[in-house]
Formats: structure tokens, sequence, C-alpha cells
């Protein structure tokens, strides 16, 4: 460790250590020694740097975490957050789509599915009966790996019948949709408001508990005009900028 180095992290100073270790990454990152998706230093090796435990150091990483400078990713360390992807709403809004035209690999990941009946709320969505049988799926959506957001969507039986099933093999709701006789849809309405992420969301979108989430409620129609599915997604609000577009 350099002259400097020691003198920056002396403990006798009134800032704290895992402060300092924080804001001299923070540095690192404004000045562009570590890029968007570069792997932060090990945690030992951060340690030896700075003149501090490990304690200290992940105490220093969890607070970048919380701002959404860097994520922590179980069993392969610590990363620089990309920069926030444009995603546009629009009459027709596809995630395959958006995320071909910034250059990312798009994949939605299947968690789990179950028959159900709709509430009043999601019976008002999908323009059914208070009690109606609906399906209900649970997504992730990542870009190049990186969780950007959840969904919980209600389709409405027995017209989706299966639908959970092939989107588990094809990744997309747009090419299980077509799968059903269903080659285009669009936009009915769009709700955005914001909250903290639970523990829950936290964990499946690799980010710290309490982190802003954009929370996006929407109906999608067939090109008849029939409701279709009512989905709420959830993104993590500095990964993505919202683009409402007309």
């Amino acid at each position: 460790m350099s002259t400097s180095e020691s003198l920056a992290f002396d403990p006798n100073r009134g800032v704290a250590a895992w402060r300092r270790v924080a804001d001299a990454i923070e540095a690192d990152i404004s000045s562009g020694r570590l890029l968007p998706g570069d792997r932060v230093a090990p945690e030992q090796q951060l340690a030896e740097r700075f003149g501090v435990n490990r304690h200290t150091v992940r105490r220093g990483l969890s607070a970048l975490a919380e701002r959404g400078l860097v994520r922590a990713t179980q069993g392969s360390g610590t990363f620089v957050e990309a920069r926030p992807l444009a995603y546009p709403i629009g009459l027709k809004t596809r995630f395959s789509e958006i995320m071909a035209k910034a250059g990312k690999e798009a994949r939605g990941e299947f968690v789990s599915a179950e028959h159900g009946t709709a509430d009043a709320v999601i019976a008002a969505a999908l323009g059914v009966t208070s009690g109606a049988p609906v399906l209900e799926m649970h997504t992730i959506n990542r870009a190049d790996g990186v969780a950007l957001s959840l969904a919980r969507s209600f389709f409405p039986l027995p017209r989706f019948l299966g639908l959970d099933q092939m989107f588990a093999t094809k990744g997309s709701l747009t090419k299980a949709y077509k799968k059903l006789g269903i080659d285009d849809y669009k936009r009915l309405s769009t709700r955005i408001t914001a909250r903290p992420a639970d523990a829950g969301e936290a964990q499946s979108l690799d980010i710290p508990p309490g982190r802003t989430l954009l929370v996006v409620n929407s109906i999608n129609v067939d090109m008849a005009g029939e409701r279709i599915q009512a989905t709420q997604s959830r993104f993590v609000a500095d990964r993505v900028e919202l683009v409402v577009e007309r």
C-alpha cells in the first residue's frame, strides 16, 4: 500500500473506514477506472489495499449496492452496475425487441404458474366476471443475464391453457402467444408507481431490500380488442429508464 493510501485510510481520521472504502471505489467508477459490467476486486484484495478487515469492505460494498452503483451476485462477485437501459412503453411493448435494439440478449425466465380464480381487481382488468378461472404466471426478465424485472401476469382460461409451459420452453411471451394463434397484440393501458423492494423481490433481482422498484401495471389486448393479459411488472429503478411513447 502506498503512503498516500495509508494516509487516506488512517483509522484516526473522522470518516468511518467503510465509508472511505465506498468513496474510493465510487471514485474508481466515476473516473472510468472501473467500467459498467466490470468485476470489483475480491474482498480480500480490497481489504489489503485499504488496510481494513473484510467486514469493513463488505459494509462499504453494501452501501454502494444500496445506491445502485454495484451489484453482488452470489458465487460470482461484485460488479459495477450498467447504466440504465431505455425501456420504451408504447402501443406495442416487446421486451425481446427492446433488448435487441439495445444490443442485449433477452431472456424471460419462468418461475411458477398456477390456476386460480380472478378477484375483483383482476376480473376488471381482464374484462371477466369475478371468480372466473385464470392462469397466474410469475417470471423474471433478464438482459445479458442481469435481472431487470419481475412480472406477475394473469390470463383468462380456458383460452390460455398451457401458455405457461410454452413460455417456459420459449422464454418469450410473444412466441408463446404465437403458439396459441395470437400473432400480434397491443397495450391497452399502463399505470406506473414506485415503492421499495421487499426481501423476496430483492433476492430475485440481486439487489438489497429497500431499493426502489418501478411498478408497472399493464393490460394487453389482442388485435380484436379482447383483453388477454393483466400484468404487474416490478423494474429495478436504476437499471431501466421508462420512456412513455405515444
